[in-house]
């Protein structure tokens, strides 16, 4: 038996968690169907999920067919919460992208489509809701080839849409696939050409290996909650999107994909393996790379072992929760680093939450700490007056998190209004030292040198030595380097700074009077005044964005994005509607959305997302 890893991804409310249901009760994973509305679902296992009705972390549960066992991935569908979805994506051998036969292409839809394009991933279409009132076939594939990609064709098609009679039938292959295929199969292409005309087999195989290479798209009918076409989509899932290899290796090599906390502390992992083979009580070491491209090492002893959908071992191509890693963290590798994870911009709303009840700062402080240290995607530090610093993608998430910390930690807080985060670089190079003796000046017994430089763009920070090793004691060197990395969380303009190498250049101590605290006293004052002399300059957050308006709104679109600061990079289209793109801070982007319907008659549609920064210009 073989086993396939695969996510559903959609916009919010397009069906993702009912169509997990169907599939579990059609192969008797479940004994019942649960609904959204009602909260009992299978994957949606936390209260403010099923409180909320939308799916916020990546869960897994399995079924089977035939010789083949599939773990569905279960991934967020609300655009706060991109970023667990892209780190889901590369466990992954293929996925199933569910549109709304009524709603059609959403926002989110043409974020996600074109994220599994980027990564070639195997990608099958669901075209849900096939019998609720105001569903399209037709009509929604014309759509769905101009919005989301030319290169795709449906497999089945439908009677009685949009009614509760809507039945699916299977579509032969023929011409009409021919046709689709031939623009990404150079022999389809020529049989069209050249003849003879290309067999259904030969159209079969063709189907086959576009779908696994990522480059065509086949598209299924049905609705998940009357259980239409789903069969045939479960057809199309073991028969289009191939298994993973594992190579031969010696060593288990894998991916913790989800972390969830338990009790006492304990953490429960997620962890897809490619390679090799894992057992109960095997100690395992993961890597992980930290922002400032250091390589960091957890380990731990295997305390717990549950393989989705099988008995022990884990082996390769399979997903296990595990138990006893202590420190275990979203995004760690067991084996070698590689660089199969998607690539994602880091969150830039930033916030300050503060406990409503005062004697509960501390507590507040530690449970967002403990949530940080648990998930990379969420950036938290201590501020002044006993409130924490947040790094967020959006309001829902900030929501949720609020929920999170009500009912897990038994805590209340409350959030100032989210606002864009700015950073800062070095400008140039700058060194400054303070040494012993210090006589009135300061009571640090500790010699310090420091230089400040620029470092590569996404370095983060880097800090290095020109001292000789050892001439300092470890936990004084230690001193040193943690403190340098917090004080560059608050530049001379009040933000972060990133991408610099501070390297100590002048070290000294006096035995036995020296102490760790006199090294991370004096290092900010001699670090802050190494970076006044390098400089630093402000950069800002900017968001790529595409926007969908009809064409008489084209002017009056493009006049007030100019208006805001926003760099074109194209117009396409002009036929039916006006497809715009370009970038625009990031502090900009709410103000357009908020005016896009009106300047639109509510028909214009909003995609961005984070891409990069620019310097700040001078007004």
């Amino acid at each position: 038996m073989h086993t396939l890893n695969i996510g559903i991804l959609a916009h919010v409310d397009a069906g993702k968690t009912s169509l997990t249901e169907r599939l579990l009760f059609d192969h008797g994973a479940i004994d019942r169907l649960g609904s959204v509305d009602t909260g009992d679902t299978r994957t949606d296992d936390g209260t403010i999920e099923r409180q909320r009705g939308i799916t916020i972390r990546s869960a897994v549960a399995a079924f089977t067919v035939g010789d083949t066992q599939i773990n569905l991935i279960d991934t967020p569908g609300h655009s706060d919460f991109i970023a667990e979805v892209e780190r889901a994506l590369e466990v992954l051998d293929g996925t199933v992208l569910l549109l709304s036969a009524v709603e059609g292409v959403q926002a989110q839809t043409r974020v996600l489509m074109r994220t599994l394009r980027r990564l070639r991933l195997p990608t099958l279409v669901f075209v849900n809701k096939i019998d609720r009132a105001g569903a399209r076939a037709d009509a929604l594939l014309t759509d769905m080839r101009r919005r989301l990609t030319p290169h795709l064709t449906a497999v089945t098609g439908v009677t009685g849409i949009g009614t509760h009679g809507a039945r699916v039938l299977p579509l032969p292959l023929g011409s009409r696939t021919a046709e689709a295929l031939a623009d990404v199969d150079p022999e389809i292409l020529t049989a069209l050409v050249d003849g003879p005309e290309p067999t259904p087999d030969e159209l079969l195989r063709s189907l086959a290996a576009r779908t696994a290479d990522g480059s065509f798209h086949p598209v299924f009918l049905g609705s998940a909650l009357g259980g239409q076409g789903v069969p045939e989509l479960v057809d199309g899932i073991t028969r289009l999107i191939p298994a993973a290899p594992a190579t031969p290796a010696t060593e288990p090599r894998g991916t913790v994909f989800a972390v969830l906390p338990g009790p006492g502390g304990e953490r429960t992992a997620y962890l897809r393996l490619y390679d090799g083979e894992v057992t109960r009580r095997q100690p395992l070491t993961f890597r992980r790379r930290e922002a400032d491209g250091r390589t960091t090492e957890v380990g731990g002893r295997v305390t717990r072992l549950d393989v989705v959908g099988r008995p022990e071992p884990l082996t390769a191509g399979n997903i296990a929760v595990v138990t006893g890693l202590p420190g275990i963290r979203v995004g760690d590798r067991l084996g070698e680093l590689t660089d199969r994870a998607p690539q994602f911009a880091p969150p830039t709303l930033q916030t300050l939450a503060r406990a409503r009840r005062p004697g509960q700062a501390a507590a507040l402080r530690a449970a967002l700490l403990t949530l940080a240290d648990q998930d990379p995607l969420l950036h938290a530090r201590p501020a002044a007056s006993g409130a924490t610093a947040l790094l967020l993608y959006g309001e829902v998430q900030m929501e949720v998190l609020a929920a999170t910390l009500t009912q897990d930690f038994g805590i209340e807080a409350e959030f100032e209004p989210g606002r864009v985060r700015f950073l800062e670089r070095p400008a140039g190079v700058g060194e400054a030292w303070e040494e012993m003796p210090w006589h009135d000046r300061t009571r640090y017994w500790a010699t310090i040198g420091l230089r400040v430089e620029p470092g590569p763009r996404g370095s983060g920070g880097v800090f290095a030595y020109e001292t000789e090793l050892g001439a300092l004691p470890r936990a004084f060197h230690q001193a040193v380097e943690e403190t340098v990395h917090t004080t560059m969380a608050a530049g001379p303009n009040g933000t972060p700074v990133t991408d610099y190498r501070v390297t100590l250049v002048r070290s000294g101590f006096c035995a036995p009077i020296s102490t760790a605290a006199d090294f991370r006293g004096l290092t900010p004052i001699v670090l802050r005044r190494a970076l006044e002399r390098a400089g630093t300059r402000l950069y800002e957050p900017y968001h790529a964005f595409e926007t969908e308006v009809p064409l008489d709104a084209l002017a009056p679109v493009t006049a007030h994005l100019a208006s805001v600061g926003a760099e074109f990079t194209g117009t396409s289209g002009g036929s039916t509607a006006w497809l715009i793109t370009g970038e625009l801070a990031a502090r900009r982007v709410r103000e357009v959305e908020l005016r896009l319907p009106g300047l639109t008659h509510g028909e214009g549609v909003w995609w961005s997302r984070p891409s990069g920064d620019r310097e700040l210009k001078p007004h």
